[in-house]
């Protein structure tokens, strides 16, 4: 008999929120939401026979940048950052901070997070992921114009990542320090979701020695990655830079047989959002199974909106029979 096929389900903070009655804005600053969405996401969690979710506040890829001087403005929906630098020339005058828990959003929400966990013993310390990859890092900081850097001016493109890297760890040890009193609590992979604006002709040189560096301080046992505009030419890097497992999430030029074919490494497959808002119960169950025929590492999809509730019901199903 096969084993079933691992999956990966949750519930994604715009389900959070309208189980709060509340915009999702206010999951980044308001305690007694969160809890109080949580508390009833773990209600649904029991309909749906899977583990409660813990509260924590809302997802926030920004910590790192914000930690080096990013401005973030909260939207109705998403933090929108602005960029740190005005032109290639300021990579040259870019330096670590000597705080990087200093910037009052940060310090913000550490209180908030704190607060939640005082209040929800066994919730997670958590006030944003711990970095991006450099490529996206790297644009974050200057803008669109980091993508032609490379042609314009190579050495301050690798100036710009090997900043990158360097000021990531430099956040990373002092938030886990912050929580842990350790330095090394990290995880085993990171998120890069522009690096496949860089074509595969460019990515050994500014891609591959920086993404090699965070394996490195990872200490990753097990290599992961996530990036969602990688192309079939840049997939035999995977290789080359020994990664264990892929997610490409939502590339839209990586169908599961293209991965199937040419990925030279275990990946993960995702039912996206938008598969759950425009297609039946039954189509849903016909994708989970058929992708589970490319024998992905892990099946992903989430609850965003209750009106899908009848879906999700279904695909759980599905993924809890095989």
């Amino acid at each position: 008999m096969s084993s079933r096929q691992a999956f990966e389900f949750g519930f994604t903070d715009p389900v959070i929120a309208e189980l709060a009655g509340v915009p999702q804005r206010d999951l980044h600053f308001d305690v007694d939401a969160i809890i109080r969405g949580y508390q009833l996401a773990g209600e649904l969690a029991v309909e749906l026979g899977v583990p409660a979710p813990l509260p924590r506040l809302a997802e926030f890829t920004y910590t790192h940048i914000v930690a080096l001087g990013t401005q973030v403005t909260f939207t109705e929906y998403e933090p929108k950052p602005t960029t740190l630098l005005t032109s290639p020339v300021d990579i040259d005058n870019l330096c670590e901070p000597e705080d990087y828990l200093a910037a009052s959003l940060i310090q913000e929400r550490l209180k908030l997070a704190e607060e939640l966990v005082r209040r929800w013993p066994g919730a997670p310390l958590f006030i944003g992921h711990l970095f991006e990859g450099p490529v996206t890092t790297a644009s974050l900081l200057l803008g669109p114009a980091f993508f032609t850097l490379p042609y314009d001016d190579p050495s301050r493109t690798h100036k710009l990542m090997q900043f990158s890297v360097t000021s990531a760890f430099g956040y990373a040890r002092a938030i886990t320090r912050r929580f842990s009193g350790v330095e090394s609590a990290f995880p085993q992979g990171f998120p890069d979701d522009f690096a496949g604006i860089i074509p595969p002709k460019l990515f050994g040189e500014f891609v591959v020695p920086y993404w090699e560096q965070i394996f490195e301080q990872l200490n990753s046992t097990e290599r992961f990655v996530h990036s969602e505009l990688l192309r079939v030419g840049h997939l035999p890097f995977l290789k080359d830079l020994r990664v264990d497992c892929y997610d490409p999430s939502a590339d839209q030029y990586l169908t599961p047989g293209l991965l199937k074919q040419h990925c030279p490494t275990r990946f993960q497959l995702r039912i996206q959002d938008w598969d759950i808002a425009n297609q039946s119960a039954t189509e849903l169950q016909q994708m989970y199974r058929r992708y589970s025929t490319y024998n992905p590492k892990v099946i992903s999809f989430y609850l965003s909106r209750l009106v899908d509730v009848p879906k999700v019901k279904a695909i759980l199903e599905v993924a809890l029979e095989q």
